[in-house]
């Protein structure tokens, strides 16, 4: 596959993956208040992507780019590097397909995330906490090993697999009129969106991200690529990447618009889903429905749109517990 992805490729994901048909919920509750704050009845459905295989949608886009391995290839294991879910999903792909997985993970990982990660049988590799030394070290088991790296987002077969996400959706909950995509890296959205466009047209897709990690909303702007500063932090970890080269591409053509949150919007959003759905998700798929109840812009796009009815994706919930609590207690 080159670097252009179709919603042939998306389908043929969907075929190929081994994954769950995750469901999408909806609450009445959530619905009314998002309903009062844009000042239009709206009906929202979610993706419950907290509900998939290691706790996030990570594993779609591993599994694809896994089973489209070589057996001369797939023999040889794959590396990543990764602290977060990408690690985990990695993991458990190549177990599924029976290779080895080498996962190179800064040294001031959460034990708990080292630990999941070699339970899914992954050998974990410690390396300085810096891009430079997790890159260095990946290289380093890549020509010992000749292993192949899978790219978490910035991967053809990746994002190809994320599409699955929406491929089900807008076949769970027909005329949508938009679905909002939280965006990191970018392989989810543009994922996402090629499924979206190719399948439901007139279905909006919007990006949703922190507004102290806004470099998709600015590159969106700028119709340039720019990244955030170094050192940049949220509470939503998942989605601290850089958009990605081809995730960029793909978003400048088919999303419809890109929306920031506050830190503290994003903990109401998530208190609110713990509280009304009892779905533990964490505080980067909160990133979407905060959007959708608090971002004036987004409800101004919902009036001149016509929009009602609305996905969102939830699309994890690897959670630190005692974490989560001290961020409901300080976002009060």
């Amino acid at each position: 596959m080159t670097d252009t992805i179709t919603i042939e490729d998306v389908q043929a994901a969907a075929a190929r993956i081994n994954v769950h048909r995750t469901p999408v919920l909806t609450s009445t509750a959530i619905s009314s208040i998002a309903s009062e704050n844009a000042g239009v009845p709206l009906e929202l459905f979610f993706k419950c992507e907290l509900l998939q295989k290691t706790g996030s949608f990570k594993i779609r886009g591993a599994t694809n780019a896994v089973q489209l391995l070589t057996d001369a290839d797939a023999g040889k294991g794959v590396v990543t590097h990764s602290s977060g879910n990408h690690a985990q999903a990695l993991a458990l792909a190549a177990r599924m397909r029976g290779i080895p997985a080498y996962v190179v993970m800064p040294n001031n990982s959460p034990q708990v995330k080292k630990d999941a990660v070699k339970a899914y049988g992954a050998q974990v590799i410690e390396c300085e906490p810096t891009l430079e030394q997790r890159e260095t070290t990946a290289q380093k088991v890549i020509d010992e090993t000749g292993a192949t790296f899978i790219h978490p987002y910035n991967n053809p077969h990746v994002i190809a697999g994320q599409g699955t996400i929406a491929l089900e959706t807008v076949a769970q909950e027909q005329q949508l009129d938009a679905l909002v995509v939280p965006v990191g890296g970018g392989g989810m959205l543009s994922g996402c969106s090629i499924a979206t466009k190719a399948l439901s047209p007139r279905t909006r897709v919007f990006a949703a991200e922190p507004l102290d990690v806004n470099d998709t909303y600015r590159s969106y702007a700028a119709k340039e690529r720019v990244t955030n500063t170094v050192g940049a932090r949220s509470v939503a970890d998942g989605l601290l990447t850089n958009l990605g080269e081809i995730a960029f591409s793909v978003v400048m053509e088919n999303v419809d618009g890109v929306f920031v949150v506050t830190e503290k919007e994003i903990i109401q959003a998530m208190q609110l889903v713990w509280g009304r759905m009892k779905l533990c998700i964490e505080p980067s798929a909160a990133v979407g429905l905060a959007v959708v109840l608090y971002n004036k812009d987004f409800h101004a796009r919902v009036k001149q749109d016509e929009l009602r009815r609305i996905g969102i994706i939830l699309c994890g919930g690897n959670v630190d517990f005692a974490n989560a609590v001290a961020l409901f207690e300080k976002f009060k």
